[in-house]
């Protein structure tokens, strides 16, 4: 079985995130080959509290141009959006 660090790999801050965290959804990059339910208990593990639900979505890398060459591609990775149950929330995205 995958640890829990494995599958969350870092919370995304961007001004949507932050702006949803209030609302209590927070956004994860996740391992692309995590589902659902292992996001769920990794993040109960982590951080002590309840999930209500888990949305995945596959984010395309970017074209961008490498060295000499006109072409290359970042890698695609793997978004979550994780809603916790009423009243519960995240210190990580508070003071932001």
């Amino acid at each position: 079985m995958k640890s829990p660090y494995e599958i969350i790999e870092q919370p995304l801050v961007t001004e949507k995130s932050v702006e949803t965290a209030e609302h209590g959804k927070y956004t994860f990059r996740v391992s692309k080959n995590a589902n659902k339910i292992e996001i769920a208990q990794a993040i109960e593990q982590i951080f002590s509290v309840s999930v209500d639900k888990v949305n995945t979505l596959t984010v395309r890398g970017k074209t961008k141009r490498v060295g000499r060459y006109p072409q290359g591609r970042t890698s695609d990775w793997k978004k979550a959006i994780v809603t916790l149950k009423p009243g519960q929330k995240l210190d990580i995205f508070e003071g932001m």
